[in-house]
């Protein structure tokens, strides 16, 4: 017999997720791994630390070029990385 309030299990995991205050971590573990995915593999050599604190993204790279380049472009990165993980994670990237 099939109940008539069946769910999705993916709408299920997303409350239980939500309810217990773990969809924030889970979102930016997504757009940390998104990173080489929209950057490519040869920024993401440069990248040495990615990590996500207050809705800002901090990037430490090895190679000042590069972090001059990507500073140029920070707003359409940002851009790019919410639109991977499908929701807004960050507001701001800091290079270091």
């Amino acid at each position: 017999m099939r109940k008539k309030n069946t769910e999705l299990l993916r709408d299920v995991i997303g409350q239980v997720l939500k309810a217990n205050h773990l969809d924030k971590q889970l979102n930016e573990k997504r757009l940390i791994d998104a990173w080489p995915k929209v950057l490519g593999d040869n920024i993401t050599q440069y990248t040495t630390e990615l990590k996500v604190k207050n809705k800002v993204l901090y990037v430490t790279l090895t190679s000042s070029v590069l972090r001059h380049d990507l500073f140029l472009s920070r707003e359409e990165i940002k851009k790019s990385l919410n639109k991977q993980v499908g929701t807004d994670v960050i507001n701001d990237i800091i290079l270091k």
